[in-house]
């Protein structure tokens, strides 16, 4: 076995409470921890995808149990993928929140930065659908800490809603679980994978009920109407490296409805009848729409930022719904940009709002640095609203392109076009408000006979996260062509449910390469040495004749 699988989860878990017991008191020694931490955190990450970049499959045993009885991880493109992006958006907020000082305003921040960094990566890692729970409780409990970080009634009101309904969602997910344990008799997502199929369709009521109670508790995390009002105010009054943080956060939720739903409850389940794709897409068409009027309508920069969040959810997720490989690497494309883009976002707003009265769009006294600002803002506008030259324009494109079915076109395109649009109005408001009327507008007046210091200019510390952001989003335009052509492995990779369970229930293990052609195991599809590898009802025939294949 590959020991550095575990290294993701494990490293954050062991630095984290060092930091809470030993350094709580000594915010160099806590700093000093968390960088150390998260620079190795994003040596291994980049290690990891190397591992997996010719397609092979790696799984991790805990106490060397076989898969479906012991714990395991699994190593694949997307796993690996998305624990690298962890690293890099990790590292980007962490230099962020050290250089404006943000981390210093409390005294666990940056313990809970490490636990919150190890239930996201043992989230995206895990094998199971049992220990996706375990993992997605103790990002949430870290990530209630952090919201409230500093304190302030505003924050507290926000934090307090937040947690109320992601306890709700931990509550649908436990039942959930029981449901689905009730149904198959195993939490183990490739087990599941072969048992769910089995199911005659008239005995599958109870898998439908598991399958969309996981999806509401998904469409949770993701922020999918209609239970995405927590997160404006949520991220608009959380601190900006944190708001920033929590941009891979409604990732987590995107990532578990890829992975289970292609996998579990996919288009290839008769018994599912295509429901949870059809619930999504409604649903991802109506969170396009809200987060576009948001933005539009929004008095202050922090929540007009969180709406444009909800609006690239809402993009994002319409590609997802289709569970078609083409639109499924689109949107893998997206999520790339849209988790960088909404970070340079809350790290260029921070920059702003810590040098105004307040975050609200109305013309006051232009800030230290007013022309440096109105460039990073613009940048990241652009991206997010999804214009050219930068990615976000390249994303919407891919999803656009893919989303040519008869059902899909009409609202699909339309509300991803007309979102952007009103996004860029938005956007282009608020630039206009704080960085060009602002120009005009002359300074307040002492109202004492000593005036108050003026604002410091920002140093190059607390600019180079931004700057290397929007540098990100830059680089992930140019390389366009290599990145999707890696994203399109990882969606066949995906796709491939004979392949994902052969490598985690084959004991013997030890990485194994699975094709990238999409859709193998639709039934009677010819494989790559010409033969045929019947699949739908009999699911375990089509393992074993995976397995020999893959002996041969």
């Amino acid at each position: 076995m590959n020991h550095w699988i575990i290294a993701p989860v494990i490293l954050p878990a062991m630095i984290a409470p060092l930091i809470a017991f030993v350094m709580r008191y000594d915010i160099t020694l806590a700093r000093a921890a968390s960088f150390a931490s998260t620079l190795g955190l994003l040596a291994i990450s980049i290690g990891l995808t190397v591992t997996v970049v010719d397609g092979d499959v790696h799984v991790y045993r805990l106490g060397d149990w076989p898969a479906p009885f012991g714990i395991v991880l699994v190593l694949d493109r997307l796993s690996a993928l998305m624990v690298l992006l962890t690293a890099i958006l990790a590292l980007l907020t962490l230099i962020h929140s050290v250089a404006t000082g943000w981390d210093a305003k409390g005294r666990h921040f940056h313990a809970l930065f490490q636990f919150q960094l190890m239930g996201i990566c043992g989230a995206f890692l895990t094998g199971d659908v049992f220990n996706l729970f375990v993992f997605f409780e103790v990002l949430l409990i870290a990530s209630y800490g952090l919201m409230i970080h500093s304190g302030g009634v505003a924050r507290m009101r926000s934090g307090l809603q937040y947690v109320i309904i992601n306890l709700a969602g931990s509550t649908l997910f436990l039942f959930a679980l029981g449901t689905l344990y009730a149904s198959t008799g195993t939490l183990n997502i490739a087990d599941l994978s072969q048992k769910v199929q089995q199911i005659p369709t008239d005995e599958a009521g109870l898998v439908r009920v598991a399958a969309i109670l996981l999806m509401a508790v998904f469409a949770v995390k993701a922020a999918v109407f209609p239970v995405q009002f927590w997160l404006p105010g949520t991220y608009a009054n959380a601190p900006a490296p944190v708001a920033a943080l929590f941009a891979i956060m409604t990732k987590v939720g995107a990532y578990a409805i890829l992975r289970i739903h292609a996998l579990i409850f996919g288009p290839h389940v008769a018994s599912m009848e295509g429901l949870p794709g059809d619930m999504l897409f409604v649903g991802a068409i109506i969170t396009i729409a809200i987060g576009a009027f948001g933005v539009l309508g929004a008095k202050r920069l922090m929540p007009l930022i969180a709406f444009s969040v909800v609006g690239s959810m809402g993009t994002l997720m319409v590609a997802v719904a289709a569970f078609e490989p083409r639109a499924v690497t689109a949107a893998l494309y997206y999520l790339v940009h849209s988790t960088f883009a909404a970070a340079a976002l809350f790290l260029v707003a921070d920059l702003v709002v810590s040098r105004r009265a307040d975050d609200r769009l109305t013309a006051q006294a232009p800030v230290v640095q007013n022309g440096l600002f109105a460039a990073l803002f613009f940048g990241g506008a652009i991206a997010m609203a999804g214009m050219p030259p930068l990615s976000g324009f390249l994303g919407k494109l891919l999803i656009l392109d893919a989303l040519r079915e008869p059902g899909h076109i009409v609202p699909a395109w339309t509300a991803i076009l007309a979102g952007s649009l009103l996004t860029i109005v938005g956007f282009a408001r608020a630039g206009s408000m704080i960085f060009w009327k602002s120009t005009a507008t002359p300074a307040p007046l002492p109202v004492t006979d000593t005036p108050a210091p003026e604002p410091a200019p920002a140093t190059a510390l607390e600019v180079a996260p931004s700057i290397a952001a929007l540098a990100l989003l830059a680089a992930l335009a140019l390389l366009a062509g290599p990145i999707t052509r890696y994203l399109d492995a990882t969606t066949g990779e995906l796709f491939d449910r004979t392949g994902y369970i052969s490598a985690v229930l084959d004991e013997n293990n030890a990485g194994k390469q699975i094709h990238d052609d999409h859709g193998r195991d639709e039934p009677g599809e010819p494989q790559a040495d010409g033969a045929s590898v019947p699949h739908g009802a009999d699911d375990a025939e089509a393992h074993e004749a995976d397995a020999e294949h893959l002996e041969e």
